[in-house]
């Protein structure tokens, strides 16, 4: 899998913005691909990606149903919400490590630096999960969960200089490759499922298998 990430200069985050300039124009790649049994609730999941020499942007759009968000701290456990993911290594070179960045539809962030699955795994301070701009449509807390279909986005700008803080970086420009995935997943809502980009081979829900990261190339 591979998708081509546009330049996009000072990019709004803001949580209405999918079908509005400079976001109409940017391509969206759906995340319809899952892990373990074929789930009876199956979302419509999408995202768009971005980039500047400042920031790394994305926003995603869920048409869900049986939406929950109780993690309410930064580095809670927002997978167990409706949550999507964007794991990534910013560099072509998966043996540098990778990123997890979590957020429920809340705006929760999980942010993690892994130098390798199962290796010991770095928790971005807060003050510096703090530095990511965000946008939800959704309410921080939602429960008990929406059982009625309901859209909803999140948004969020990471700036480069924290992502070279932890890793071992190669700046975006035209043709730089780096490697990632992006998921959707709900672990302990009512109707648990787990979304992915570039499909992953694994006979059980998985997301930390950056072997099956795609292709991310900045044009």
């Amino acid at each position: 899998m591979r998708i081509k990430i546009p330049l996009q200069i000072d990019i709004p985050i803001d949580d209405t913005a999918w079908e509005k300039p400079p976001w109409k124009k940017i391509p969206a790649h759906g995340i319809q691909n899952h892990m373990g049994k074929t789930p009876d609730h199956f979302p419509r999941a999408e995202v768009k990606i971005a980039y500047d020499e400042t920031y790394i942007s994305l926003m995603f759009r869920v048409a869900d149903r049986y939406v929950r968000a109780v993690a309410a701290a930064h580095q809670d456990n927002v997978c167990q919400d409706s949550c999507v993911e964007f794991f990534f290594t910013p560099n072509s070179d998966l043996s540098k490590g990778y990123f997890n960045l979590e957020m429920n539809c809340g705006g929760t962030i999980l942010f993690h630096f892994q130098p390798g699955p199962g290796k010991d795994r770095i928790i971005i301070p807060v003050s510096d999960c703090s530095l990511i701009k965000v946008a939800h449509s959704l309410p921080k807390i939602i429960d008990p969960e929406i059982k009625e279909p309901v859209t909803w986005t999140v948004a969020y700008s990471i700036p480069l200089a924290l992502v070279k803080k932890y890793c071992a970086m190669t700046p975006p420009g035209p043709q730089v490759e780096w490697r990632g995935n992006f998921y959707k997943c709900g672990d302990k809502t009512s109707h648990p499922h787990w979304l992915t980009w570039a499909q992953v081979d694994f006979p059980k829900p998985n997301f930390h298998l950056p072997r099956s990261f795609g292709i991310l190339e900045f044009q």
